[in-house]
């Protein structure tokens, strides 16, 4: 396959990365749907039938909403994984298609793709481990949210990597921060349902039913920032700086991705520390966390848009525009 097929092959990809998607985000949500009524309506209504004189349901027909419930998140998981290994060919694609093959994240479309790529790779990973069935389509909705975004609005044509990002210290920097952040935002999605959850309370019935009480939401959030956080760390503190020594001469240079970046580590480690030392549970922590999940995000893909003297300019700008301005030390 030449350059142009690969790259076709790519954007195909990704379209049936979305569609899959959607497919499985419009199934997991008639899973919920199955999940409205509470359980507790349901044995009301068969009492008052059974007090009636009116024909009660048999043990197997009563069984059929859970077991439709359960057929419904078994198929969402499958489209789910066929999207994941949809997406995983247009990253592969991606590399392929530049002239010399590299690794897919020259840009900020590329690094979009690649971080929703691994969202969603860490969800099917975490899946049975954590019990994250509940989580489904908040995952699956985010993902499709932000890989439109990109293909939308980030898109580019393949290209060449700038001088800065063709290092091999690219691999160790993103792969780190993508993991990063890839935890923390499933970090952030169980602080989001705590406080979802907290209004309702545990004894909340249909599909919020299925959510983890409050105190296993609070201990999943915890984990899993308390696994990003030192990957984070890695990847802001020790190869950033490196990698920006060998490309500009200097190991911080106040950039504003610098900057946020730092912002970011500082939340975290001011929420893993309050937890440790301050007894910071529940809602104090939660809030907390999703402070730093808006400055990851914010830094990740909303810094471009804002910040007029960054040096990782070339996140949106072709590369002949900005190979100048990038290689001065």
């Amino acid at each position: 396959m030449n350059d142009a097929a690969w790259e076709t092959l790519s954007n195909q990809a990704v379209a049936a990365a979305g569609l899959a998607y959607f497919v499985a985000l419009i199934v997991h949500l008639a899973e919920w749907a199955a999940l409205r009524q509470p359980a507790a309506r349901e044995a009301a209504l068969v009492g008052a039938d059974a007090a009636a004189g009116a024909p009660v349901e048999s043990p197997a027909e009563s069984a059929a909403p859970s077991e439709r419930v359960a057929f419904l998140g078994r198929l969402g998981f499958l489209v789910t994984c066929i999207a994941a290994g949809a997406h995983a060919v247009a990253l592969v694609g991606r590399g392929m298609a530049a002239d010399p093959n590299r690794v897919p994240w020259g840009n900020m479309y590329e690094f979009t793709v690649s971080g929703t790529f691994v969202v969603t790779l860490m969800y099917l990973a975490l899946y049975r481990r954590f019990k994250l069935a509940w989580m489904a389509p908040i995952v699956v909705g985010f993902v499709l949210t932000v890989l439109m975004v990109a293909v939308i609005w980030l898109h580019q044509k393949v290209a060449p990597l700038t001088e800065a990002l063709d290092s091999y210290w690219l691999v160790i920097h993103v792969v780190a921060a993508v993991i990063a952040t890839g935890a923390f935002t499933l970090g952030g999605i169980a602080s989001i349902m705590y406080l979802v959850k907290m209004r309702s309370g545990d004894d909340a019935g249909g599909w919020l039913g299925r959510v983890p009480t409050l105190d296993a939401l609070d201990k999943l959030a915890y984990r899993v920032h308390a696994f990003a956080f030192p990957v984070w760390t890695f990847a802001v503190l020790i190869t950033g700086p490196i990698w920006a020594h060998e490309a500009w001469s200097r190991y911080w240079n106040w950039d504003p991705k610098e900057v946020w970046a730092f912002i970011t580590w500082v939340v975290y480690a001011g929420y893993l520390h309050a937890r440790a030392t301050a007894g910071w549970r529940g809602r104090n922590a939660a809030i907390l966390a999703l402070v730093g999940l808006g400055t990851l995000w914010f830094n990740f893909i909303g810094i471009n848009y804002f910040a007029t003297n960054s040096q990782h300019s070339y996140a949106l700008e072709a590369p002949a525009a900005v190979v100048a301005p990038v290689v001065r030390a």
